[in-house]
């Protein structure tokens, strides 16, 4: 499985802050996290995409990778908290009041989805069913009669529909 990480430090927004757009994207394939991002209203979602979009590109350079960008996801992405700078602000009566402005480190990863085989290839032949099975067709050829729906209603229910 081909996998492609990107990180950007010092990103000036608190972490928790970007953790919540990150949350958004997790898990999700990368043409839908973009459109996500794209359309978000935070202002670290910008930061994020970039951060995406180096993370895809880290996949398409490793050897081995499928070319079919489609098949990326999400695999893992967090915020971690930065160094933080101190300043002071002036308060009334001669005192100081401290600002502290927050930065964070941002991490997508992103992995390569298994190639899923939905129909055999050409020339390979299909599984045979069980014998024994309840979706083998009956001896003479003939294909298995669909079951009847259990009912679903209590007895004082179906004493009342009586009535």
């Amino acid at each position: 499985m081909i996998a492609g990480e990107a990180t950007a430090k010092y990103v000036r927004t608190s972490a928790q802050k970007a953790g919540l757009v990150l949350a958004l994207i997790r898990g999700g394939d990368v043409n839908q996290a973009l459109a996500t991002l794209r359309f978000s209203r935070k202002k670290v979602a910008r930061d994020i995409e970039k951060v995406l979009r180096s993370a895809i590109a880290n996949a398409q350079q490793k050897p081995g990778f499928s070319g079919d960008v489609e098949r990326l996801y999400v695999s893992a992405c967090y915020a971690g908290q930065g160094p933080s700078q101190k300043r002071v602000r002036p308060a009334p009566m001669g005192r100081a009041y401290r600002v502290v402005k927050r930065t964070a480190h941002l991490t997508v990863a992103v992995a390569e989805r298994p190639e899923t085989r939905t129909s055999p290839a050409p020339g390979a032949k299909a599984p045979k069913a069980a014998s024994g099975s309840k979706t083998a067709a009956k001896a003479g050829g003939e294909a298995a009669a669909p079951r009847a729906r259990k009912s679903t209603k209590t007895a004082s229910a179906a004493a009342a529909q009586k009535k």
